[in-house]
């Protein structure tokens, strides 16, 4: 079987009474099921035949291995295309690859959000960035005790993409900005508390949840019901204890930190939260202080201007900011510094905040095509 085949292993199970559950399973466990063009363009269209097949009742998203459900996008691959562009004067061509790659990845996303039929996602362990894109807009999303939650863009001087200015705006008070900015990760309570998860299981219910899902008897326009009564009585079944919320922790804060209308007073009231006797908060201050300022700005505005859009919108914007971060520059050096040269001192353009001018944040919310030229001008609207 060659590599296009095992990118994505599909399978189709028959339940009592024939429905079938639909499975798609990331397989590439080396580099934690890494998203990349090849993966998005072997599930799309599965996952519109599934939509369309009666007989398939729902859909099962996992990933290959215990340590990742999807780490992320194929950062190395986008870092190497936009290189090349620079070093053979072919930026057209590759900025158009770049292009190609995040058209394609929202088209997934977006199509998971708007699914007809019910898609459990189980989110164990690592998901990071593009893995939370998939996962996000799943209807049933499952995490587990060894889950690992984060957007840390601001690391490599992207954004949280993926829906992040739809999905961040929908936590509570606070918490979607403050998980931007810091690149914090969290754990399943926090997942759960921030409207990213909806059941919490341990690791060793997977093989169980499945067999109740094959054991069910599936009934046209109950799908979603009887999923959700087989997710609850998994649950119910192991009683896990949840670990402890830090964003629940923090909501106080959290909520004082919504009602700052400026970027540079939101980074500065992090930065004085007292972090004495907390290594989560104290690696979220840190891990700010060490990001790029410029996505800084870009976390604020985009969630500023996804709280009046809607989801396809949202993706319309980010399709036209991830498409000016591959031509700026910045992204380019964070992904040298942390996953290239692995140095960690990444040559930020601007060393603070406060130091970038409203023109530089501008630029990446400039207009690049008109509304029909949109490569995702499509989006949200029915045939």
């Amino acid at each position: 079987m060659s590599e296009v085949d095992t990118a994505v292993i599909f399978k189709e199970l028959t339940a009592t009474g024939g429905f079938k559950i639909a499975v798609a399973t990331l397989t590439k466990p080396a580099s934690l099921n890494a998203l990349d063009l090849q993966m998005i363009n072997l599930l799309t269209p599965q996952l519109e035949a599934w939509q369309q097949d009666p007989q398939v009742a729902m859909v099962f998203l996992d990933g290959s291995g215990d340590r990742a459900f999807c780490a992320g996008g194929d950062i190395v691959s986008m870092y190497r295309s936009m290189q090349q562009s620079q070093q053979q004067n072919e930026s057209t061509a590759n900025v158009l690859a770049l292009q190609e790659f995040f058209t394609q990845e929202y088209r997934l996303d977006h199509l998971i959000h708007s699914f007809e039929k019910p898609i459990l996602v189980w989110g164990n362990g690592i998901i990071m960035g593009g893995g939370l894109g998939l996962m996000s807009g799943a209807s049933h999303r499952i995490v587990t005790e060894t889950s690992r939650i984060a957007m840390p863009e601001i690391s490599i001087g992207l954004y949280p993409d993926v829906g992040g200015s739809y999905f961040l705006n929908a936590m509570p008070p606070g918490c979607g900005l403050f998980l931007g900015l810091t690149g914090a990760s969290i754990n399943a309570a926090d997942a759960l508390y921030s409207n990213l998860a909806d059941y919490y299981m341990p690791q060793e219910a997977k093989q169980g949840l499945m067999d109740k899902l094959l054991g069910a008897n599936w009934q046209v326009a109950e799908f979603a019901q009887t999923l959700s009564d087989i997710c609850l009585e998994v649950q119910t079944d192991f009683h896990l204890a949840l670990p402890k919320s830090n964003l629940k922790n923090y909501q106080d804060k959290l909520g004082a930190l919504a009602h700052h209308v400026d970027v540079s007073q939101a980074v500065k009231f992090i930065l004085a939260l007292d972090s004495a006797d907390d290594k989560w908060l104290s690696k979220a201050q840190k891990t700010l202080q060490a990001g790029s300022p410029i996505t800084a700005h870009l976390v604020f505005e985009q969630l500023q201007r996804g709280k009046n859009m809607t989801l396809a919108e949202c993706f319309q914007m980010e399709l036209g900011m991830s498409c000016q971060c591959g031509e700026y520059g910045e992204f380019q050096e964070g992904v040298r510094a942390l996953m290239i040269d692995k140095d960690n001192q990444p040559n930020w353009r601007f060393k603070s905040v406060e130091q970038v001018p409203s023109a530089v944040v501008d630029y990446f919310f400039d207009t690049i095509w008109s509304q029909e030229a949109h490569p995702l001008a499509q989006l949200g609207l029915k045939n």
